[in-house]
């Protein structure tokens, strides 16, 4: 099974991600609080980690890089690309060129 299949359709963790522009972040101290505000759909980030990944995005070549540089046990990767996907999904983060 590819990482993709365990994340989602639609979302191909091997590319480069970021924040939508749309987003705010406000970190908490079980994670972070992120508003869109174009949909006006409110998320939870549940981890810190989920947060380092989600801010560091930008600063990676594909998803899976930003996964890699916030640590992530391998046994907890499928579900951090679960929880990226449905975050893709609902305009959170977008792919970028």
């Amino acid at each position: 099974m590819s990482t993709s299949d365990t994340a989602g359709p639609g979302f191909d963790p091997d590319l480069p991600y970021r924040c939508s522009p749309q987003v705010a972040v406000r970190p908490e101290p079980f994670g972070a609080l992120v508003y869109h505000f174009g949909t006006r759909k409110l998320s939870f980030l549940k981890t810190p980690q989920l947060v380092a990944v989600v801010s560091g995005l930008e600063q990676h070549d594909s998803v899976n890089a930003a996964i890699d540089a916030a640590a992530v046990e391998e046994t907890q990767r499928p579900a951090y690309l679960r929880a990226l996907a449905g975050l893709a999904a609902n305009g959170t983060i977008e792919e970028r060129s």
